[in-house]
C-alpha cells in the first residue's frame, strides 16, 4: 500500500490523573506510573473505538491486560468446551487464572538456607488464611524447593494446606540459635498461639493438611507443637532433630519431634500421621496431655533414643485415649520403640520392630522391651519384632506389667494381662528309652507355666489328654530340681512320661515312650 501522507508526531507528558482524551496518534507519557499510551483517533478516521490506547512497557500491568484466558486442554487432541456450549467458553483474567496458586516466594521467602524466611512465610499465612473468614481467599500454600530458615515458630492457622515437592527437597528448618522454640506450632485465625487460642472469637486450629515437607530443628527443643487442635493431617513429612546416635546415650536432651496440648474446652484431637518420618532426637512423640484419636500410620521412626511415649509422665486429665500406631518400622532405637503409662484406650498394631531396646548393640544386648505396656485396656496386635526368644527371656519384647492389657507377641503367643499362652504347635514323638527333649524354652528366673497336651497312638487308637505343670525349683534341694505335676486322662495305656529339666537359663520338657505317636501341646504361663 502506498504512503499517501505522514503527519507529525506529537506528544504530551504529565500526571495519570490529567490524562487527556489524546488525538489520533498522539503520544502521552504518564510520568508518575512510566506508562505511555497513544491516542486511538476518531470513528470517522476508521478507530473501532474513541479512547486512549496503552502502549506496553516494562511497566505495564500485563497480567491484568490479559483477560481472555481460556483453558483449551490441546494435549488431548481437541479443545475442550468449558462453557455452556463450544461457543461460550468460560474467559477469565491471566492475573485470576495464576492467583488459582500461591508460593511462598510469592511473599518474600526465598529458600536459600540462610536468609531469614520467617515473617515472609507468616505473612503468607495470614494473608491467605487469617486476613479474611471468606474461604474464597484461601489458596494451597507452595513450598518450592529448598530450606527455609525461621528463627520463630510458623504459625499454622485453621483450614490452611502446605504441601512442598518432597520431604528431602522443601525442608523448614529451625535455626540453631533461634529465640522460638518450635519450627511450627498451630493457632488460631487471628493467629493467636498457646493460652491465647480462641479468645476474640478467634477460630481455634481446624481442617489443616501439611504434606511433602521437612519439619527440622537445629535446637534440642520440639520440633512441632499441636495444641488445641481438630482434623489435622501431616502426609509424606519428615520431622528431623538435630542428634545423632552418639548423642542418644541417655535422654538428656528431652527432644520430642512432637508434642501436644489441649485445654478443657478445646481437646486436641483427630490428628493423622501418614507416611511420615521421625528421626535424630530422644523421642518421636512425647505425649501426657489429654488427646485423643491421633494415628500414626506406615511410618518410619529412626536414630531415637526412645520412639513413642503415651502417658509415661504425668497423664493430664486422663492422658492420650485412643494414640494408635500401626503398620509401620521401628529401627536404630536405644530404648522402647512404644512406651504406655498409666493411661487407657492406646494400640501398637502390626508394626515392624527390629533394632530396638538393645542399646544400639543389636541382638543379645537387649535392655529394655521393645513395647511397654503400664496401663489398662491397651493393646498390642500382630506387632513382629526381629529380638529372640533368648533375649525375650531377659526382658520381654511385650511387657505387659500384670495390667489388664492385650498383647500378641510375634505371632507365637498372647498375652492377657500376667497370662501369656503360646499358640499350639505339633510334635512326632517316636519310640523312646531315654529322655529325650520335646521342647525347649528359656527362663532367667524359677519357671512357672502349664503345657496342655494331647498325645495320639494311631496304631493303638490310645489317647492321653493331660496337663504338665511346672510350679519352680525344690526349695529343699540345693540341687534346684524343679517340681512338676503330670495331670492325664487317657482311654488305653500310652505309655509316655513326661519329665521337665533346667539347665542354667535352658527348661527342657523331655518324654520317653514305648509307643510312637502324635504330641500336640501349647504352652500357658500364670505368673
Amino acid at each position: 500500500m502506498a504512503i499517501v501522507q505522514v503527519s507529525r508526531i506529537t506528544h504530551r507528558k504529565g500526571l495519570s490523573d490529567n490524562l487527556p482524551q489524546l488525538a489520533g496518534a498522539e503520544f502521552g507519557w504518564v510520568i508518575d506510573e512510566r506508562k505511555l499510551y497513544i491516542g486511538n483517533g476518531t470513528l470517522a478516521e476508521g478507530a473501532p473505538a474513541v479512547g486512549n490506547t496503552e502502549v506496553l512497557t516494562q511497566y505495564s500491568d500485563i497480567l491484568g491486560l490479559a483477560d481472555s484466558y481460556t483453558y483449551k486442554g490441546e494435549a488431548a487432541g481437541y479443545t475442550v468446551q468449558t462453557g455452556p456450549s463450544a461457543s461460550a467458553p468460560v474467559s477469565r483474567t491471566l492475573q485470576r487464572k495464576i492467583d488459582d496458586f500461591a508460593s511462598v516466594k510469592d511473599f518474600g521467602a526465598t529458600g536459600d538456607g540462610s536468609t531469614d524466611d520467617t515473617t515472609a512465610i507468616n505473612r503468607a499465612l495470614f494473608q491467605l488464611f487469617c486476613r479474611e473468614t471468606n474461604s474464597e481467599i484461601r489458596r494451597s500454600l507452595f513450598f518450592p524447593a529448598g530450606t527455609y530458615l525461621v528463627t520463630e515458630p510458623l504459625k499454622v492457622p485453621p483450614f490452611c494446606r502446605l504441601y512442598g515437592e518432597g520431604s528431602s527437597s522443601s525442608i523448614i528448618k529451625l535455626a540453631s540459635g533461634a529465640s522460638g522454640n518450635y519450627v511450627m506450632q498451630t493457632a488460631d485465625s487471628l493467629q493467636q498461639t498457646g493460652s491465647n487460642i480462641g479468645d476474640s472469637s478467634a477460630t481455634p486450629p481446624t481442617d489443616i493438611e501439611i504434606a511433602s515437607l521437612c519439619f527440622e530443628t537445629a535446637k534440642s527443643t520440639t520440633a512441632v507443637l499441636i495444641e488445641d487442635a481438630t482434623h489435622m493431617i501431616f502426609e509424606s513429612v519428615d520431622f528431623k532433630g538435630p542428634l545423632a546416635q552418639s548423642d542418644l546415650g541417655t535422654a538428656a536432651a528431652d527432644l520430642a519431634l512432637v508434642r501436644f496440648g489441649s485445654t478443657a474446652t478445646i481437646v486436641t484431637s483427630s490428628i493423622v500421621f501418614e507416611r511420615c518420618k521421625f528421626s535424630n532426637a530422644t523421642y518421636a512423640f512425647d505425649a501426657d496431655e489429654q488427646i485423643e484419636g491421633i494415628n500414626v500410620n506406615n511410618s518410619r521412626f529412626t536414630t531415637l533414643y526412645q520412639g513413642v511415649l503415651i502417658g509415661t509422665g504425668t497423664p493430664v486429665s486422663g492422658g492420650p485415649q485412643g494414640f494408635c500406631v500401626t503398620q509401620s518400622l521401628f529401627d536404630n532405637i536405644r530404648g522402647e520403640g512404644i512406651s504406655i503409662g498409666a493411661v487407657s484406650n492406646n494400640m501398637s498394631g502390626y508394626n515392624i520392630f527390629l533394632d530396638v531396646g538393645n542399646n544400639f548393640s543389636g541382638a543379645g544386648s537387649a535392655i529394655t522391651p521393645v513395647i511397654n505396656i503400664n496401663g489398662d485396656d491397651n493393646v498390642s496386635v500382630g506387632d513382629m519384632f526381629e529380638r529372640s526368644d533368648a533375649d525375650d527371656a531377659s526382658y520381654a519384647r511385650i511387657a505387659l506389667n500384670n495390667k489388664d492389657a492385650f498383647g500378641l507377641d510375634k505371632g507365637q503367643r498372647y498375652k492377657f494381662g500376667s497370662y501369656a499362652r503360646e499358640v499350639g504347635k505339633t510334635v512326632s514323638l517316636t519310640t523312646q528309652v531315654s529322655a529325650t527333649t520335646i521342647f525347649t524354652m528359656t527362663s532367667t528366673t524359677a519357671p512357672v507355666f502349664s503345657v496342655r497336651y494331647s498325645f495320639y497312638d494311631p496304631v493303638s487308637y490310645a489317647l492321653r489328654m493331660g496337663v504338665l505343670n511346672v510350679v519352680g525349683q525344690d526349695t529343699d534341694d540345693s540341687s534346684g530340681t524343679l517340681i512338676y505335676t503330670d495331670e492325664y486322662s487317657e482311654n488305653a495305656t500310652t505309655g509316655l512320661v513326661l519329665s521337665v529339666e533346667q539347665s542354667s537359663t535352658t527348661i527342657s520338657v523331655k518324654y520317653t515312650a514305648t509307643d510312637a505317636g502324635t504330641f500336640k501341646y501349647t504352652v500357658e504361663y500364670l505368673g
